[in-house]
């Protein structure tokens, strides 16, 4: 009798990263700010890369499905996030909510395995520079990309067919910025702990794989590099690969905090602060990370600004 009386969340609350009014307005306009800068640095290197003939290389095919993973995923949250700034309602419809989850999902795992594809290109690049061209040949990269874009749709559908199974009738407020799976679970009248443990099995094997791909990837890298007789060449394959290790450690640390550790955290507040990381921040910098000091890069946008 008394499940029977009790009411169903049909539609969440989000909460905001301050509630104090004063902040509302110039968090907005920065916000705003990193979220048009983001669209145009991904979107403008997708554009860059598509335009010039001479960035038509595999590094290139994969920093640009990086770039279109990043706008994704920063489009999944940042403007819900930014209405929520000047709005008074809060309020998402669980299937607004389901699908936010998704998108977001599937960017991030597309974005995990792309920064393997992109380790995996500059270890074939720099050892074995002369079978690079057959290594790498425009139809393999091609299916690699296509894979990671199809196991990026995939994986979440796991996840939203288990959230399907729970109901709401606790409290609608997440306590979180954007919907996020995991303070779903602690408002759920269900038991979710078949969901935490799939989240928490498939985060392992996801971020542990793809992570020591890519630290086996660059650990090859560094000893082919400490190779090299000549002192340009090594400094330009360390700034090459520092860049490229600085935004993974960024992206997988804070991922680590929030889905293998979620207990890592000390507070709400800390964990809206390491979602804020892999959700907005990592998409803004990534474009910026690969492509300043991208001597080729740099030159096609300059050809880009002449005509």
């Amino acid at each position: 009798m008394m499940e029977a009386n009790k009411t169903l969340v049909t539609e969440f609350v989000l909460t905001r990263l301050s509630d104090l009014p004063g902040l509302q307005v110039p968090l907005f306009l920065v916000f705003l700010g990193i979220y048009l800068t983001t669209m145009m640095g991904n979107l403008g290197l997708i554009f860059l890369i598509w335009k010039d003939p001479h960035l038509h290389t595999p590094m290139y095919f994969f920093l640009g499905s990086l770039a279109f993973a990043d706008a994704c995923s920063s489009s999944s949250v940042t403007p819900k996030m930014l209405m929520n700034f000047l709005s008074k309602d809060h309020t998402i419809s669980m299937v607004e909510c389901i699908a936010q989850f998704y998108f977001f999902a599937s960017s991030a795992t597309t974005e995990c395995f792309l920064l393997v594809l992109m380790a995996y290109d500059r270890y074939v690049a720099i050892r074995k520079p002369l079978l690079y061209p057959v290594v790498m040949s425009t139809r393999l990269c091609t299916w690699l990309i296509s894979v990671s874009y199809v196991i990026g749709f995939l994986h979440p559908v796991i996840h939203v067919g288990l959230l399907l199974r729970l109901t709401f009738c606790r409290s609608n407020i997440t306590h979180h910025f954007y919907c996020e799976i995991l303070p779903l679970f602690t408002i759920s009248c269900t038991d979710p702990s078949i969901n935490a443990l799939v989240v928490l099995i498939s985060a392992i094997f996801i971020q542990a794989f793809t992570f020591m791909s890519i630290i086996v990837s660059y650990t090859c890298i560094l000893f082919a590099i400490l190779k090299k007789k000549f002192e340009k060449s090594r400094s330009k394959a360390f700034s090459t690969c520092g860049a490229h290790l600085l935004s993974v450690s960024l992206f997988y640390g804070t991922l680590f905090l929030t889905f293998v550790c979620p207990g890592c955290g000390a507070d709400q507040y800390q964990n809206k602060m390491y979602s804020l990381f892999y959700t907005i921040i990592i998409p803004l910098l990534n474009p910026f990370i690969y492509s300043l000091r991208n001597k080729e890069v740099l030159g096609a946008l300059r050809k880009m600004v002449k005509k």
